[in-house]
């Protein structure tokens, strides 16, 4: 045990190195790990960031799709309602013209039944139809 106690003014700067080197790992591990998880929480913090950034934008672009939906729904709703107006008036229109037709054909006839009432009448033959009706009336200019 002698020996071991000669050994001492060696052993002690030694074992004594050899803590301020184990110490100095020790902290140079908990540094490099602390600077590692510092790292990785940066690195997930811009991860994040950038997620958010995305999903902002897509958010915004959903958003501006919608109000553009709803403005051309409102466009169409509002030129269906036209349509459907100007379907009505074109469906009164032909209904008119249907019966300016009626009338036509029948103040014709009737215009026809009058000459030749007026031919059987005079005994003479029929003046001449003005020259506005006289197309309609089959007598005008071929």
């Amino acid at each position: 045990m002698e020996w071991l106690i000669s050994l001492a003014p060696v052993l002690g700067p030694l074992f004594g190195m050899t803590g301020v080197l184990g110490g100095a790992w020790m902290v140079h591990r908990r540094e490099n790990r602390k600077n590692q998880k510092d790292a990785q929480t940066a690195e997930a913090n811009t991860y994040v960031a950038s997620v958010q950034t995305v999903t902002d934008g897509f958010t915004q672009l959903l958003e501006q799709q919608r109000a553009t939906n709803a403005q051309t729904l409102e466009r169409v709703a509002t030129l269906e309602t036209k349509q459907t107006a100007l379907e009505r008036k074109v469906e009164v229109l032909e209904e008119e013209q249907r019966q300016w037709r009626r009338w036509k054909a029948a103040a014709v006839e009737y215009i026809h039944q009058l000459r030749d009432l007026v031919a059987k009448l005079y005994e003479r033959p029929v003046p001449a139809p003005p020259r506005e009706i006289a197309e309609d009336l089959g007598d005008g200019p071929t």
